[in-house]
């Protein structure tokens, strides 16, 4: 029978091809932000896969013969997030929750065992709104969680979301008591760093195959199974599903 008393696990999700989709309407939010935020077209943007948003933002900025500086930065992160929310019904015609995303966070706030919140790349923010968008932000707590603007590095993200999981529960919640799950191979070096495990997703870019080299042991498909993920992330680790 599951534990009936205070959460012992504490769940971190990535969002992006983890439990959504933008299909796009993310990269065109992005071009529009960047001309209202700096007066000029987006020749290129930097790779985003796996990285948090201070990083992207002054990589994107520095391609485009823009020094980021810190005001640079923050005119585009609040273009960012403003482009979101006048996009929002854009977003929810195009883009998609991930299938089996919504049951399978369903599965685990039911659990006692399990408080969850998201530790990823985007601004607070933006994430808000894109779990709002698609009906998945009320199985998360975004207190006990990490943002792309916490921090330029991915893996010190953890002990952020750790640290602010701690101070809303009172439980602390270690290393051995911390689950990621992400779509990338930077999701799983991330883990790897913070000291972590991991369950990745094969949802994104990267196959089965290419997190398996990148060194996750715990590997699933997609969420379509929700009762088997939720047991592999709060049961004992297996290996590739």
């Amino acid at each position: 029978m599951p534990s009936t008393g205070p959460p012992q696990v504490l769940v971190l999700w990535d969002v992006d091809h983890t439990l959504i989709e933008t299909r796009g309407v993310g990269f065109a939010i992005y071009q529009r932000a960047f001309r209202a935020a700096t007066g000029r077209p987006l020749d290129r943007l930097a790779q985003v896969a796996g990285r948090t948003e201070l990083d992207i933002m002054r990589e994107t900025l520095l391609i485009n013969d823009i020094e980021p500086t810190a005001d640079a930065v923050n005119k585009l992160a609040a273009a960012l997030a403003q482009g979101y929310e006048d996009a929002r019904e854009e977003l929810a015609t195009i883009g998609r929750a991930l299938p089996g995303a919504e049951e399978t966070l369903d599965q685990l706030a039911v659990n006692p065992r399990a408080i969850q919140g998201v530790l990823t790349g985007n601004l607070r923010d933006i994430a808000r709104i894109k779990l709002e968008v698609f009906g998945l932000a009320a199985y998360l707590d975004l207190t006990c969680s990490a943002y792309g603007n916490d921090h330029t590095e991915r893996a010190r993200l953890v002990a952020i979301a750790q640290d602010r999981a701690s101070k809303r529960t009172g439980i602390v919640f270690d290393n051995a008591h911390t689950v990621l799950l992400g779509d990338t191979p930077n999701d799983v070096k991330a883990a790897a760093v913070a000291g972590v495990r991991l369950v990745a997703v094969a949802t994104g870019k990267s196959t089965t195959d290419d997190l398996i080299a990148a060194g996750a042991s715990d590997v699933v498909p997609d969420l379509t199974n929700p009762a088997r993920t939720a047991w592999l992330i709060l049961g004992s680790p297996t290996t590739a599903v």
